[in-house]
């Protein structure tokens, strides 16, 4: 990066990130990250004020990017709501495999950091939760699921899917029957959903 261009957080963002890609989580240091800018560390924390609030901008960072490719489907009202479901988890479950196997050290890095940002998180879970519950309404809306209470059934859905999302989960989203599995799993939730 060119050390004219201004100093933004959008930056010093991704500067962290490829700090944290060589260094691992516990040995990257804002030090470092200035480094990498050409600046002092006091110019980093002029943007964020602590190393935990970098961190966490970083994780938040990383985990909307998630959210935004799962957002369009959720707020796509001209298609039925099965197959919007449908696609939902199944983007879900391929953007976080392509986490996973694409780039697996900085995977690990943003799973520890996911272990200790549990806001981040939390908001995280909580707009993907709120966009399935979107859908699940929208489909009893239309008369294609049956849900007495479509929050309390998105949940239950995020849930029943975590082995194919939950970072925990990984190692199996390799093995030769992961999609088999993950298609069966989708055709029971939908055929339990349907009106």
């Amino acid at each position: 990066m060119a050390a004219t261009e201004p100093l933004t957080a959008e930056r010093i963002l991704r500067a962290t990130e490829e700090v944290l890609r060589r260094h691992g989580p516990a040995k990257a240091t804002v030090v470092d990250v200035a480094r990498a800018l050409g600046v002092s560390h006091g110019s980093v924390y002029r943007h964020f004020r602590t190393k935990a609030a970098l961190r966490e901008a970083v994780t938040k960072r990383w985990l909307d990017r998630t959210s935004e490719a799962l957002s369009g489907i959720a707020a796509d009202a001209d298609r039925d709501p099965e197959s919007r479901l449908r696609d939902w988890l199944a983007t879900l479950f391929a953007a976080k495999r392509r986490k996973a196997g694409d780039d697996p050290e900085l995977f690990a890095t943003y799973s520890v950091l996911a272990g200790e940002q549990g806001e981040a998180v939390a908001e995280h879970i909580a707009d993907l939760t709120g966009q399935l519950t979107r859908i699940v309404a929208a489909g009893v809306d239309a008369g294609a699921f049956r849900a007495a209470d479509p929050e309390a059934t998105a949940w239950a859905v995020f849930r029943a899917t975590a082995c194919f999302h939950d970072p925990a989960y990984a190692p199996e989203w390799k093995t030769p029957g992961a999609d088999a599995d993950f298609a069966a799993l989708v055709d029971l939730l939908v055929q339990g959903l349907r009106a």
